[in-house]
C-alpha cells in the first residue's frame, strides 16, 4: 500500500511551476464529480471547456496517472489538480468501497499489463497478489497522525491567541486567519479550517464579537482537548468529533452500521451557501420510533442538490444511522415511497425546545442545532428595529434567523399555528409552517 501523499508530494509530482499553478486553480469543488478514492486509487470527472468532462485516475503506488484530457504533460493540471483535492482531507474527495468504472478498467489493465510482463520474463503465470489486511488501519493510523500534529500546532495557535487578547486578534488582517485555517487543511482538519477562516470575517461584522470569539475558542479548545484524549473517548463522542473536525464516515461503513425502518415525516429543509459548497438539510421524524433525523446533501458551487423533499409528506424507507449523539445523521437506503401518514408533528414551547438543545450540548458540545416543533406559534414582522420574531405560546419570543419569511408572515397573518424550524443559539430559523391542515416550506 502507499503511504499517504502530503502537499509536498503533490508539488513534486507537477512537471512544471505552470502546471501546479493551473491545477491550483482548478483544485476546488466546483468542476469536479464522481470522486472518490481507495487505498491504491484516486479518480474524478473535471468539467473542461467541452460537454464531456475529463476522467482522471491516479495510481498512488506507482505513481501512474491517466487523464481523458489531450495534454501531452504528465501528470496534467487535472490530475495535479484531483490530488491537491484528495489531500486536503475535507471529503471532496471521499473514501470508497471500490473504484468508479474507468477508473477500475484502467488500474485492472494496468495489472493484467504487469502480470503478463513479469510472466513473460519468469515463464510462468504471475501470482495474484494478495490484498493486504492491514491497509486500512495503516491508512487510518496514518491520517491520525496528520491530524495530531494539526491539531497541536492549532493548539499553540489558541495559546497565543488567548494570551494576546480578543481584542488584538480582532486587529489581525485576514490573511492572519487564512494561514491558520491552510496548516489546518494541511493537517486534514478541514471542519475546523472553516470556522478559523469564517471567524476572520465575524470579527469584523458583528456587534457581539467578542462573546462569539470568546465561544468559538472555547469550542476550539474542546475539540482540542479531546482529540488529545482520543483513546479515552467513547464511540459516540468519537463520531461527535469527526464529524465536527471534518473527518467523513464512509458511506459504506454507514449504511453497514445501525439502521432503522419507519413512516417518516418531513418536517422541513434548509438550503445553505457559501460560495464554493451547498448544503441540504432535511429533518425527518418517525411514526413509530419518534426519532428525529437529519438528512445533508452537499453539492459544489453550481452543481446541483436532489430535490427536497415536501414538508408534510411521508416516506416509507429504511435509514442508516450516521453514530454520534443526537439528533442523528442519516441517509436514506434506497428510494423512499410515498405513505399516508395523517398524524401531524406533536409540538410544544420554546422551553421544552431549550431543554432539548441543552440535553443535545451535554452530549456534544459541538452541535449547532435542533429541530423544534411550536405549537400555537405567531410569527411578527420586524417592527421598531426589531427583527422578525417568533412567539411562542407561552409568549416566550425569539428573533427569526435568515432573510425575513414574508410568505410565511402573509400566509398566517399573526395568528397561532403549527411552526417548524431549527433552533440555534442566536435564534429560531423557520423552515415550515401549518395553514389550511398542510404544512407549507418557507
Amino acid at each position: 500500500m502507499s503511504s499517504r501523499w502530503d502537499l509536498a508530494a503533490v508539488e513534486k509530482a507537477a512537471p512544471d511551476a505552470s502546471s501546479l499553478a493551473a491545477a491550483r486553480k482548478l483544485a476546488k469543488p466546483g468542476p469536479w464529480s464522481e470522486t472518490g478514492s481507495t487505498e491504491s486509487l484516486v479518480w474524478g470527472k473535471c468539467q473542461g471547456s467541452g460537454k464531456v468532462p475529463y476522467q482522471v485516475s491516479i495510481d498512488l503506488a506507482g505513481p501512474a496517472y491517466r487523464c481523458s484530457c489531450p495534454s501531452r504533460k504528465f501528470p496534467c493540471k487535472h490530475a495535479l489538480a484531483l490530488l491537491l483535492l484528495w489531500v486536503r482531507g475535507d471529503g471532496a474527495v471521499a473514501e470508497a468501497a471500490e473504484a468508479a468504472g474507468f477508473a477500475g478498467a484502467w488500474a485492472q489493465q494496468r495489472s493484467e499489463r504487469a502480470g503478463r510482463a513479469e510472466a513473460a520474463a519468469e515463464g510462468a503465470a504471475a501470482p495474484p497478489k494478495p490484498a493486504d489486511p492491514e491497509a486500512q488501519a495503516r491508512r487510518r493510523a496514518e491520517r491520525m497522525a496528520t491530524m495530531s500534529a494539526g491539531i497541536d500546532d492549532f493548539g499553540l495557535w489558541l495559546t497565543d491567541l488567548v494570551r494576546a487578547g480578543t481584542v488584538a486578534a480582532r486587529r489581525q488582517p485576514w490573511a492572519w486567519w487564512d494561514a491558520a485555517a491552510a496548516r489546518l487543511v494541511d493537517g486534514q482538519l478541514p471542519g475546523l479550517a472553516e470556522r478559523v477562516r469564517e471567524m476572520g470575517s465575524q470579527v469584523n461584522a458583528r456587534d457581539d464579537w467578542a462573546d462569539h470569539l470568546l465561544e468559538e475558542v472555547g469550542r476550539w479548545w474542546a475539540a482540542v482537548r479531546a482529540w488529545q484524549q482520543w483513546q479515552h473517548l467513547d464511540a459516540t463522542t468519537r463520531a461527535d468529533l469527526r464529524a465536527y473536525l471534518g473527518w467523513a464516515q464512509s458511506t459504506d461503513d454507514v449504511r453497514a452500521g445501525e439502521t432503522v425502518a419507519d413512516t417518516w415525516l418531513v418536517l422541513g429543509a434548509h438550503r445553505s451557501d457559501d460560495g464554493r459548497l451547498q448544503q441540504q438539510r432535511t429533518w425527518l421524524r418517525g411514526r413509530r420510533t419518534g426519532e428525529t433525523v437529519q438528512l445533508l446533501d452537499f453539492a459544489a458551487q453550481g452543481g446541483p442538490l436532489p430535490m427536497a423533499q415536501l414538508a408534510g409528506s411521508a416516506l416509507e424507507v429504511s435509514l442508516a444511522l450516521y453514530p454520534g449523539s443526537r439528533p442523528r445523521r442519516a441517509l436514506m437506503m434506497g428510494d423512499p415511497a410515498a405513505a399516508d401518514l395523517d398524524d401531524r408533528p406533536g409540538g410544544s414551547t420554546l422551553a421544552a425546545a431549550f431543554a432539548a438543545f441543552a440535553a443535545a450540548h451535554a452530549d456534544n458540545p459541538w452541535v449547532a442545532r435542533v429541530p423544534a416543533v411550536l405549537e400555537a406559534a405567531v410569527l411578527l414582522p420586524a417592527r421598531e428595529g426589531a427583527a422578525a420574531q417568533v412567539v411562542d405560546a407561552d409568549g416566550v419570543a425569539l428573533p427569526l434567523l435568515g432573510p425575513v419569511p414574508w410568505s410565511a408572515l402573509a400566509l398566517t397573518g399573526a395568528a397561532p399555528t403549527l411552526v417548524v424550524g431549527e433552533l440555534e443559539a442566536e435564534g429560531f430559523r423557520l423552515l415550515s409552517v401549518r395553514v389550511d391542515e398542510r404544512m407549507v416550506a418557507v
